[in-house]
């Protein structure tokens, strides 16, 4: 039985360094990147047109329904930067709303600094804003 081989055109493939090490965040992680992956496979098909306001409006979506459930787990689990951490969400969902807005009226058009700026849009978030929850929580669980 053949196994699968990822593809090797993404434009943001997961990386260790991405994981929370809390197994529902880091699936919640992997969507998103997912997303920004099919948005530049359908830029590379030549569809990026038709398929980059119904893939942005889900981004949109899911990155909201993500940082609710975040907040949540860090509200829970008595995180000490919980106050910025939203303030970084809402700043997050601010551009890429605003994006997806360019993009509606025709002000933007996807591109690869398009592309760019969501992988490190996302990959910023995770591996400085969420990698710092991760080691407040992680520690504490372990003590």
């Amino acid at each position: 039985m053949a196994t699968a081989t990822p593809p090797t055109n993404l434009i943001f493939p997961w990386s260790d360094a991405y994981s929370v090490r809390i197994p529902q965040i880091d699936a919640q992680h992997k969507g998103l990147i997912r997303l920004i992956n099919d948005l530049h496979s359908a830029m590379a098909a030549g569809k990026g047109k038709e398929a980059s306001g119904t893939i942005l409006d889900e981004l949109i979506r899911y990155t909201e329904s993500h940082f609710k459930y975040e907040e949540g787990m860090l509200r829970q689990r008595q995180y000490s930067n919980l106050a910025a951490h939203q303030t970084e969400h809402k700043k997050l969902t601010g551009q890429v709303v605003e994006l997806r807005e360019r993009f509606r009226s025709a002000r933007l058009t996807m591109s690869v600094e398009v592309m760019q700026f969501l992988k490190n849009w996302l990959a910023n978030h995770i591996l400085v804003h969420d990698q710092a929850y991760a080691r407040e929580l992680n520690a504490a669980a372990t003590r």
